[in-house]
């Protein structure tokens, strides 16, 4: 394995997709893994992996992570010195309703991978935590240095596991891991089950869509290419341990072990009901609304505070969200052949 190979997990996921694609195309070896799941349409994960078939240095490996001995097979025959984890079970409302597949990818699968790179020498772990562990917090925009013990959803229960878990190894084992809080990432390739997806698909199928908390959420929008930008950055930075760390007033976003959290968000909150007028407006159809109170697991606005991104890679997300809602809808035009 080349000694800038990375693996990326979930990679014909939304995410997962575009950071393989990026690494492949600036011309490092990409070995991605997914278990093409049906939590939606196989098709588009399908899709995705057509595009990256293409690339002369990606290559495709069919796993779920949930598969000690698979996944232990994975990391012994490669040995990869980059880890890019970002396979998970997504969706704040479905872990309502399916806790256990959460637990499977998200707690289990989370600690095969650990254990891969703990014995192969990895060199840096990057893994997807997610702006829901801010749970309760309402003090914007949401900071890495701030306390996040009050998550509201399992969803985002799990992905505070996660940090806590890297934390541990990183203790322990001296892994460096980083951990990458993404905020509400949107764009070409993006998840049905996410907004702007469903608002698009309503629009032009003439369907009633549910504001939600009356039509007044503010969400953090993050363009993909932002946040794939992000992610391809700090693949090279691999975090040391924060000399200033005191135990007697502890930094929640660094350690005296080689970890670091970072948000990655637009530092711009938009109401949804503005996203959904920009979307009309893009696709030539008036949207049917339908006024629906807050839905459990949800708070009602997120705000990334993106300084530490800036100050250790030298880039904050910027991408106007008119901009990034014009580019979404002519990929979902082309997809869809509309």
């Amino acid at each position: 394995m080349a000694d800038d190979a990375v693996l990326v997990t979930g990679a014909a996921g939304f995410i997962g997709y575009h950071v393989a694609r990026r690494l492949s195309e600036a011309g490092r070896t990409v070995v991605g893994v997914d278990n093409l799941n049906h939590y939606y349409d196989p098709a588009l994960k399908q899709a995705r992996l057509g595009e990256l078939a293409k690339l002369p240095s990606f290559r495709f490996i069919k796993l779920d992570l949930a598969d000690k001995a698979g996944t232990a097979a994975l990391f012994g025959e490669h040995r990869f010195p980059f880890v890019v984890h970002l396979a998970a079970q997504a969706g704040v409302r479905h872990s309502l309703v399916n806790p256990h597949a959460y637990i499977d990818a998200n707690l289990q699968g989370f600690t095969n991978v650990l254990e891969g790179c703990r014995h192969n020498g990895c060199r840096h772990l990057l893994f997807a935590s997610s702006s829901s562990v801010y749970g309760s917090n309402t003090k914007l925009p949401f900071s890495v240095h701030h306390n996040v013990d009050h998550p509201i959803s399992l969803y985002g229960a799990t992905k505070k596991a996660n940090e806590l878990m890297a934390h541990a190894y990183s203790h322990l084992f001296r892994l460096p891991a980083t951990g990458l809080r993404f905020f509400t990432v949107y764009g070409p390739w993006g998840r049905p089950d996410m907004a702007m997806f469903i608002f698009a698909s309503a629009i032009l199928a003439g369907k009633p869509i549910r504001l939600f908390n009356n039509g007044q959420m503010r969400r953090d929008f993050t363009f993909v290419d932002d946040a794939t930008e992000a992610v391809v950055r700090l693949v090279d930075r691999i975090p040391t341990a924060n000399p200033y760390w005191s135990s007697m007033a502890p930094d929640p976003a660094s350690s005296s072990a080689p970890w670091r959290i970072y948000n990655i968000g637009n530092n711009r909150t938009v109401e949804v009901a503005h996203v959904l007028k920009l979307l009309e407006s893009e696709l030539g159809k008036i949207a049917i609304r339908e006024m629906a109170e807050m839905q459990p697991g949800d708070v009602a606005e997120t705000c990334a505070d993106v300084d530490d991104l800036m100050r250790d890679v030298g880039f904050r997300p910027t991408t106007p969200i008119e901009e990034g809602i014009r580019k979404f809808a002519a990929w979902y035009r082309q997809y869809h052949r509309i």
